[in-house]
């Protein structure tokens, strides 16, 4: 008898522990306490690996974090814990924010670097009552502010200019986001789910990219069906030199997807200056000149011309076919980079109208009037 009892508390015991495993590791939408599954597709620059009670995050090659629930949790050695949903944080750039806003998670933010270019009306807002505190740029942050937002974590991006060393030194958690660096568009956007798992809202992340994803495989499978395929330039010249999207950049993927050929056909990943005449020499037939810029008031041929008296000599020009947006009147970086399917959907109506229903009013990129 006593034989039986103690067989039978076992397997009780041992069926417990397996049915907490399995509903930990797929994610049982019925338990508030179970771990949501991310599924990374499309973005290079992190990866996840879920357990239990522990999640795994690797940024990049260099960084490595442990999101758990608990403090008493341990974690594999090489690996900065976490404590997760965090409540405050500070956002560097305009891209992380987007993320923020697109999961409805402001009341998070507690510090931004500044407020250029910003039309949310909400984080101005927030801003204005002290909710949000302004930091500084790179280089010049106010460590006192800084520690005034009692983050739990800041998320910084390490291409900038830097000026971190003094955040350091006040044992704050660095979490570096990429997604600036991610050259597929629906790989910078699902960068969301990468701040959901730090906030708590893996859901709502994985609901949101799905629904973008599908939008932009959709229309990029009509788009590059086209037979017609026009060319697309890029950029202006500033200062000089003109700088220029490179071959392997996000927006010359977009350009692709909708249908178009970007006239830079190189491996470059990020942006590259060239001289006019070698710009020229790219774009002079190209069929469409994409500009984004911060011009005060209305932008026009004649101001594109005033800026250079070259530009006339485009073919895009001299067909009205540039393509304009202005950063003082759209929320380019403010929300663009999650996105990524009505950037897409943008230039398709330009590239490909056919493809798009005739009433549909473009968000971000139109022709120039």
């Amino acid at each position: 008898m006593k034989k039986s009892v103690f067989f039978l508390a076992i397997a009780t015991l041992l069926c417990a522990c397996s049915g907490k495993k399995a509903t930990s590791e797929n994610a049982d939408e019925t338990s508030g306490d179970s771990i949501v599954t991310i599924d990374v597709k499309y973005a290079t620059g992190f990866s996840v690996r879920d357990s239990a009670d522990i999640r795994l995050v690797d940024v990049g090659k260099h960084e490595h974090f442990a999101l758990v629930h608990s403090d008493d949790t341990e974690v594999p050695s090489g690996y900065t814990k976490v404590r997760v949903p965090i409540k405050n944080t500070i956002c560097m750039t305009a891209l992380q924010l987007s993320n923020f806003t697109v999961l409805d998670a402001h009341d998070v933010v507690k510090g931004i670097t500044g407020t250029k270019n910003l039309f949310d009306k909400d984080i101005l807002q927030r801003v204005k009552d002290g909710k949000i505190v302004k930091i500084g740029m790179e280089g010049e942050f106010d460590t006192e502010l800084v520690l005034a937002a009692n983050p739990d974590v800041i998320f910084i991006s390490p291409s900038k200019r830097g000026g971190y060393d003094a955040i350091k030194e006040t044992k704050i958690t660095l979490v570096p986001h990429l997604g600036y660096k991610e050259l597929d568009p629906l790989g910078q956007a699902e960068w969301m789910k990468f701040v959901g798992m730090f906030i708590g809202k893996e859901r709502e992340a994985n609901e949101l990219f799905a629904g973008i994803e599908k939008r932009y495989n959709d229309l990029k499978e009509k788009a590059v069906k086209t037979e017609r395929r026009p060319t697309v330039t890029s950029g202006e010249m500033h200062y000089g030199t003109w700088h220029a999207v490179g071959g392997k950049n996000y927006l010359a993927q977009i350009f692709r997807d909708a249908g178009a050929d970007y006239v830079i056909n190189d491996e470059e990943t990020s942006g590259e200056n060239l001289e006019f005449e070698k710009m020229y020499a790219l774009s002079a037939n190209a069929d469409y000149w994409r500009i984004l810029n911060s011009y005060p008031g209305e932008f026009s041929y004649e101001a594109l011309k005033a800026s250079e008296p070259r530009n006339e000599l485009f073919k895009a020009f001299k067909e009205k076919k540039v393509i304009y947006c202005n950063m003082k009147q759209q929320p380019y970086y403010e929300i663009a980079p999650v996105e990524p399917d009505v950037l897409l959907k943008d230039f398709v109506a330009i590239f490909h109208p056919e493809l798009v229903e005739s009433d549909y009013t473009p968000k971000y990129y139109r022709l120039l009037k």
